[in-house]
């Protein structure tokens, strides 16, 4: 089986004096040994996460494709790994859309992380008027296959499906919907490497929220969560970390 991974996405908010919402949350994490508990924070919080949030797996949320060079503004997956940070988040459709990341970027930023002992987290996923013209699945597949290093496997590898028009929309698909797209990613990722992709955890992400968690994370091959601005108080996340709990537990979880 499994075992749930909750990861939290700061995004680009977050301060020195925010920390001390990571220590709530390593606290609730430090309770769920049945459960995996993540947060990617700003690079320049990556440090000082690590040294107040023990037992808390803190990570980037972006890294370069390139071990080094002049890529101003940019940060090496060395680097970051350097910082404390043991994973990646590596192709968020923000920065597909606002950077213009292709899905040979991503391939070669998660081939680069995993390089420097980085768990990598990679997104995909469809826009709302792809879905509307009944290409999600398709567009998924081919964001997939394209952005997945050559080499992969679930020790170290997890794939976050969020769809665009779910992302800080409050607009989250049906239980249905993520089914069928985790269950195609599934398939997909066995195309690459057969029986082994049983071990490589499906993310869902997209207005993720304490209200809407269990229902997601009860579904067939959702196995945790990217979780954006509910990651950024104790309060709106450590419910969530408790409905995966008592999922991979078998306890009720509302």
């Amino acid at each position: 089986m499994r075992r749930k991974l909750v990861a939290g996405n700061w995004k680009m908010n977050g301060s020195l004096a925010a920390l001390v919402e990571l220590d709530a949350i390593a606290g609730a994490a430090s309770r769920t040994p049945t459960v995996d508990v993540a947060m990617a924070v700003p690079a320049t919080l990556i440090a000082p996460a690590v040294a107040r949030a023990l037992g808390l797996m803190v990570g980037a949320q972006d890294v370069h494709g390139a071990p080094s060079g002049p890529h101003t503004g940019c940060l090496s997956a060395a680097m970051v790994r350097e910082a404390g940070a043991r994973f990646t988040i590596v192709g968020h459709s923000e920065r597909r859309a606002d950077q213009g990341e292709t899905d040979a970027d991503v391939r070669a930023k998660a081939a680069r992380g995993h390089e420097q002992g980085l768990s990598i987290i990679l997104c995909v996923g469809e826009t709302l008027a792809q879905r509307e013209a009944g290409r999600a699945e398709a567009v998924v597949t081919a964001q997939l296959n394209g952005s997945l290093p050559e080499v992969f496997d679930g020790a170290w590898l997890s794939i976050a499906y969020e769809p665009v028009w779910a992302i800080g929309t409050g607009r989250v698909p049906s239980v249905g919907d993520v089914a069928a797209m985790h269950a195609t990613i599934r398939a997909t990722l066995a195309t690459g490497i057969g029986q082994r992709a049983s071990a490589v955890r499906i993310l869902y992400g997209g207005s993720v929220t304490p209200n809407n968690a269990a229902d997601l994370l009860m579904t067939d091959n959702v196995d945790g969560a990217l979780v954006g601005g509910a990651s950024l108080t104790a309060g709106s996340f450590m419910p969530i970390i408790a409905a995966a709990a008592a999922i991979s537990e078998g306890r009720p979880a509302k």
